[in-house]
């Protein structure tokens, strides 16, 4: 049996009546379906900590990318510019989430906004919009692009860590050659990082794009950009959810008895 991936979800309003619905992209059922070779599970942004009813049954946790940004009231920050959208429903379903499934080695992987939760799960803070920052590149969604463009296309080449866990499973060019091209469509970014988590990568102007949670018993990788959108072109994104993919089975086969939880970098 493939293992449970859980995929967080998103408060979103929806028809003429903006009914509240729960919602992911079809790009990350479809990464789990493929690459990571995993049965999907979508999770409520039910607004309260499910952590204890969930992770028993959970494999692995994908916390996905989001137009919403993190409240900054989590973190000490400043409000948010007006108009900027929030999920705070979201934020009270996976922040405890992040915590738990750590805590219990349940494997990890953050995307985007999933990145950001991850780092002010554990302690971090955010800048908002980093296009704003001097000296710092816009990392948001060109808009004069078309959409398809935009998510697959390569915005940035980023430096990675060539000892780390990114490198580890990506492919050996891109890990030799220490630099990978990514696609971009984000406002918000680590500022302060969490102390339990290890830079991996970095954007030209020096935005971290990836982490890693340091002394994690499970895959734990956060990255800023969004391999869902270009893994069945793109060997390096594919490759990431392979890895993930494999550290999920691997826990699945641990909680039945038949073997050891895979490390991070495995």
């Amino acid at each position: 049996m493939r293992p449970l991936i859980g995929i967080s979800c998103c408060q979103k309003a929806f028809g003429i009546f903006a009914t509240p619905n729960h919602a992911a992209s079809d790009t990350y059922i479809r990464a789990v379906r493929g690459p990571a070779r995993g049965t999907p599970v979508l999770l409520p942004a039910a607004g309260e900590d499910l952590s204890g009813e969930l992770l028993p049954h959970l494999d692995g946790l994908i916390l996905t990318g989001s137009r919403s940004n993190v409240w900054p009231g989590h973190y000490d920050g400043p409000p948010h510019a007006e108009g900027t959208p929030e999920d705070l429903q979201r934020d009270a379903t996976t922040l405890p989430l992040i915590r738990a499934a750590i805590g219990q080695g349940v494997p990890l992987l953050a995307i985007c906004r999933g990145m950001q939760e991850l780092n002010v799960a554990l302690g971090g803070s955010l800048d908002q919009r980093i296009q704003d920052l001097p000296g710092r590149m816009d990392h948001s969604t060109p808009s004069d692009q078309p959409i398809p463009r935009v998510r697959t296309g390569k915005a940035h080449a980023v430096r990675i860590e060539r000892d780390g866990a990114l490198a580890s499973v990506i492919t050996p060019a891109s890990r030799a050659a220490g630099r990978l091209a990514v696609n971009s469509l984000h406002n918000q970014g680590v500022q302060r990082l969490a102390p339990r988590l290890v830079a991996e990568a970095w954007a030209p102007d020096g935005t971290i794009e990836a982490v890693r949670v340091d002394g994690a018993t499970g895959f734990a990788l956060g990255v800023q950009w969004h391999p869902e959108y270009d893994w069945e072109r793109d060997a390096d994104s594919r490759a990431i959810f392979e890895a993930f993919g494999r550290a999920c089975a691997a826990h699945r086969a641990a909680r039945a008895g038949h073997g050891p939880i895979a490390q991070a970098a495995e």
